[in-house]
């Protein structure tokens, strides 16, 4: 039977490379895999996402940059989740709707009600088995981010606005313990990953 599984965190969690030890896991038990990201996962999501991320784009409104989420999930779901899914595929994808309302709810302070809205009309129930969040405190998630070479647009954002990511998502996995595994990710690397293959053997 097939699972949606989805990787969640703020900047500097280390999704990237966590994802790679999920991926193994499953693969070593036989499961067919798809693994994709959000924003993106398909061409046009793909070049979404380069808008979207884009540090240039300064001026982008909180609602376009809304917008232009959905329309990459939308595409992202029809052309990659649900046809995997429907084959019998696990699916592993960096990000989903929950950072959604993380970042453009929370962080951006949009209204969550016009989300949900959205929510509805393009994933029509859809929702992922088993949501893994990389918790990690902001100031070191920031500092993680710093040693890389570039930041893009989200990653320039003040404290404040990552200090509102990680209380929406922590009050997400909160509200939905039954699919919500909270990892820890500001332990050592082989903490972490000791913590994330207990999960996945629990999935499994």
């Amino acid at each position: 039977m097939s699972k949606f599984i989805t990787i969640e965190g703020g900047e500097g969690a280390g999704k990237s490379t966590n994802i790679e030890l999920i991926v193994n896991t499953l693969k070593d038990a036989g499961k067919d895999i798809v693994v994709t990201r959000e924003p993106g996962g398909t061409e046009i999501g793909e070049k979404l996402r380069n808008m979207l991320l884009d540090s240039e784009n300064t001026e982008m409104d909180y609602r376009t940059e809304l917008l232009l989420m959905f329309a990459a999930r939308a595409q992202h779901i029809a052309e990659v989740i649900q046809p995997a899914l429907s084959a019998g595929k696990w699916v592993v994808c960096d990000r989903f709707t929950d950072a959604t309302y993380a970042y453009q709810g929370a962080g951006r302070g949009m209204d969550i009600k016009e989300i949900a809205v959205l929510e509805e009309w393009v994933q029509a129930g859809l929702k992922p088995d088993i949501t893994i969040l990389l918790d990690v405190p902001v100031e070191i998630g920031l500092q993680r981010v710093e040693l890389r070479a570039e930041q893009d647009r989200f990653e320039q954002e003040k404290l404040k606005f990552f200090d509102l990511v990680r209380e929406a998502y922590l009050s997400m996995a909160k509200a939905e313990p039954e699919r919500f595994r909270v990892i820890d990710a500001g332990l050592e690397l082989e903490h972490v990953k000791a913590s994330i293959k207990d999960v996945m053997h629990e999935v499994i």
